[in-house]
């Protein structure tokens, strides 16, 4: 790989797995549209652990809370909301764990193919525009209830289909429950980090004896490029977020639709 294939590839990266656009339908279609050889599973495994280390960074100060607060209410010592937002993140990940496991293979074999992520692209993006439009946007990340919990879960499950978006099915669950476009965004990016962390997990496991010393050094760029490209991603999506809204997500997602229709139909 070369330093544009990289550079283009990271920052797609960094900007598509916390907008509401679906990162894991840009990295298969970057390669389909430039003609250029599949980055390859490590590489994939690399930019997202960019983007992991982006929001962890992103979210230091509420991480340090939330897994204090988290362990108190472990020992028995107390429950406060951090400690529910960490369960909420905790038992929010379930769903798409289980999914993952269930219908990894069958989604890898049928499931990447551009009709499908141009149908789920247009389809939860009309979704994300409805709940937008709809929601009432009244309520916090802390005052979820666990039934909110387990529908932005499954919404996230729903997710792995490629064109989906994680970051845009469970904003879009949780406008459709009644919070605030901040609060839902907040709680998609600590919900993501269990996530990429099994996700990641699962494709090293896949990875593990290919790598050599001669292929870190494009990797490690990737990791680099992604990170910062993520974290000003989040910064500037929650500043502007309350003041956009998500039709310009929207309307991305409809003209990308179209153009891979288009293409590939």
């Amino acid at each position: 790989m070369d330093f544009i294939q990289i550079l283009i590839l990271a920052v797609v990266q960094g900007l598509t797995e916390f907008l509401p656009i679906s990162s894991s339908a840009h990295l298969i279609l970057v390669p389909v549209l430039t003609g250029w050889q599949d980055q390859g599973l490590a590489f994939d495994v690399a930019v997202h652990v960019g983007t992991l280390a982006a929001v962890v960074l992103y979210f230091r100060t509420e991480i340090i809370h939330m897994t204090q607060s988290w362990l108190a209410s472990v020992t028995g010592k107390g429950f406060d909301q951090d400690a529910k937002l960490a369960w909420a993140v905790l038992f929010g990940t379930i769903p798409v764990g289980l999914a993952g496991l269930l219908f990894k293979d069958f989604i890898e074999a049928e499931l990447r193919e551009p009709v499908v992520m141009a149908t789920s692209t247009l389809v939860f993006g009309l979704l994300l525009w409805f709940a937008d439009a709809r929601g009432k946007r009244q309520r916090d990340e802390y005052s979820m209830r666990w039934q909110d919990v387990f529908w932005i879960g499954v919404a996230q499950a729903m997710a792995l289909i490629p064109g989906t978006s994680r970051s845009g099915a469970t904003m879009t669950a949780a406008l459709l429950l009644g919070m605030t476009r901040t609060a839902a965004a907040r709680f998609s990016f600590l919900l993501s980090i269990p996530v990429i962390v099994l996700a990641g997990l699962l494709k090293t496991k896949d990875y593990l004896g290919q790598a050599s010393l001669d292929d870190m050094q494009p990797l490690m760029l990737g990791a680099l490029l992604s990170g910062i490209t993520a974290y000003f991603c989040i910064h500037f999506f929650l500043k502007l977020l309350e003041r956009i809204g998500m039709m310009p997500f929207v309307i991305y997602r409809i003209a990308l639709a179209i153009f891979l229709y288009l293409m590939f139909a």
